[in-house]
Formats: structure tokens, sequence, C-alpha cells
């Protein structure tokens, strides 16, 4: 058999590649090379196709493995969508492609595909280039019940920045959930829904930031020099001088210029009184959260002078009356 010097220009699946001239050493080849990446379980696209901003694409390569009267839902939908809500570890390990038919239809047993049934009603269904797949807020409210809780709200404030759902959207929406598994999950995490995260650990942050009893932050909080606005906080409290700031894996990768900006941008925090939390991978279980909720909550309190103050003041007004 002949085989093709270059992959194919559109998404392809394992089981296609004999008809297109391809061999499995090819095959192996290329990913080996770099020359061709898998995006979902048993679809490969060129390396430099752009999987991540051409929805056409995304939605050709889910269609190779999902049946044509089946709905693609949860993760693939939000991925279709463009909603990432993959883990760390399966960007690796594409997971199956996850589908569901109708009630009283039969479910997908394709290889790849992760097959289930659900209710689903006609608004519940939008066609995205050929393919049938949820809304995004059906998409949204089926993930708030069904991801594990920080994850869940990443998905909902990720949906809620990039398609314009409402709060009151999610919560009218919920109404027909009531005894699903996870709603009551659903119901508490729509009550913390803010579209302006710009990333899942940023919701992972303000997660735990509630979850210690401690009052929110503001997102997206801009400093101003000479009334200029230059630096903006992912998360910040004003009025006590406090910037809560994830430094993810990425941020290795920055160029020089970038880690610059970071370091002259933080030293004028600090020289301007601003205490700066700084949060990084690994930092949400065990004593790594313990320790930075711990700073949050000690920046968070009132000195000692001013409470001296505030009980002179009492006593004062006290011997007055």
């Amino acid at each position: 058999m002949t085989t093709t010097r270059t992959p194919p220009t559109g998404p392809f699946t394992y089981s296609s590649i004999a008809a297109l001239g391809i061999s499995r050493h090819q095959l192996r080849r290329w990913v080996k090379e770099g020359k061709v990446r898998r995006v979902l379980r048993n679809v490969y696209v060129a390396a430099d196709a752009d999987v991540e901003h051409d929805l056409e694409l995304r939605c050709r390569a889910v269609d190779l493995v999902t049946p044509a009267d089946h709905v693609v839902r949860d993760r693939t939908a939000a991925w279709l969508h463009g909603i990432d809500t993959l883990t760390y570890g399966e960007l690796e390990v594409a997971p199956d492609v996850e589908t569901c038919a109708l009630r009283g239809h039969e479910p997908s047993a394709r290889e790849g595909v992760d097959g289930r049934t659900r209710d689903l009603v006609a608004s519940d269904i939008t066609v995205l280039f050929d393919v049938r797949v949820t809304t995004p807020l059906r998409t949204a409210l089926d993930l708030s019940c069904l991801l594990l809780r920080r994850d869940a709200l990443a998905a909902l404030d990720a949906f809620c920045r990039v398609h314009g759902i409402t709060r009151r959207q999610l919560e009218v929406g919920l109404r027909r959930y009531r005894r699903r598994r996870g709603v009551v999950q659903a119901r508490e995490l729509v009550a913390l829904v803010d579209p302006r995260a710009e990333s899942a650990r940023e919701s992972w942050t303000r997660l735990q930031i509630h979850d210690a009893g401690l009052p929110p932050p503001e997102l997206q909080w801009w400093t101003h020099i000479d009334g200029v606005p230059t630096y903006r906080l992912d998360l910040a409290y004003p009025k006590h001088r406090i910037a809560v700031e994830y430094d993810g894996w990425d941020a290795h990768e920055r160029n020089p210029e970038q880690r610059a900006n970071d370091k002259s941008r933080r030293a004028w925090l600090r020289a301007n009184g601003w205490t700066i939390i700084v949060i990084r991978m690994g930092d949400f279980t065990g004593e790594a959260l313990d320790r930075w909720i711990g700073e949050l909550r000690r920046a968070l309190r009132p000195s000692y002078s001013n409470v001296r103050r505030m009980e002179r003041g009492s006593r004062a007004l006290a011997l007055t009356q």
C-alpha cells in the first residue's frame, strides 16, 4: 500500500487510515514527530490545525464518531461551545466523546463514545455544523450537577462569560432539575457565579475563599497611576490593598519581557502598600491551602491600633452619658 506523505487537511479516525492511504506505522510516526495530534479518542488532526478556535473543525471531528440521531452532551458539548473542562491528564489521553440518546432509544455502544440516555426537550438541543449538541445553557446546568464542585463553578463562570448566560437563566433552568442527583451542588454554585472570572483557577480561588467564610474579592480590579488604569488584578480587596494572584504552570513559559513586567508590577504594588498573596499549582489542598487562606485572613483582619481607637472612642462616649 502506498502511504501519503503529508497528514490529511481535515480530521480523520484511526479506522479510516487504510482508506486514506495511511499505514499504522506512518500514523505512529506522525504522532511521534508532532505532525499529527489526537483531539478525541480515535480522532486525529494535523498538528497545525487550529482546533482550539475553529468551531467547524471541532464539530467535524466530533461528527466522525457520533451517531447522527444522538446528541453530544456534557464535557464534549462544552468543548464544542468553546469551554474546556478537561483535566490536565486528559490532555494526553483523550476521553470518550459524550453523547446521549433520547429516552426510549438505545445509547451508542461505539468505541470511543460514552453513550447514555437523557431526557431532553427541543429547547435543550442546538445544531452546530450538522452536529446535534446540547445548548450552552443546558450544558452549563448539566455540568454544574456532574463535575467536581470547583470544576463545576469554573464551567458555570466560563459559560456565563463566553455565552452571556445570566444567573437568572440558570436559576430558572434549575427548576427542571428537582430531585436530580447533583442539584443541591448546582443551586449553591449558581448563587456564586461571576462571569468576570477569566480562568478556572480564578474560580477555584474564589470558591476556596467562600468556603473559608471570607468576604468575596473584586475581580479584574484596576489600580491607577496618576489617574490612569495601569495594573489589573485578578482578585483584589481594594480597601485593604490586598491582591490575590494565581501563578500557574504557564507562568514558567512566559517570555523574559512578561516575567519582567510581572516583577515590576508586583514591586510597584508592594511599594504602594499592597499585600500580594500568590497562589500556585498545588495550593488548593492540605497545608498549602491552609497557608494562603491563613495569610489572607490575617491581611483582612483590622489592625490592632484601629481596634484600640474604636475602644477608646466607645469608653469616652460612655463617660459623657
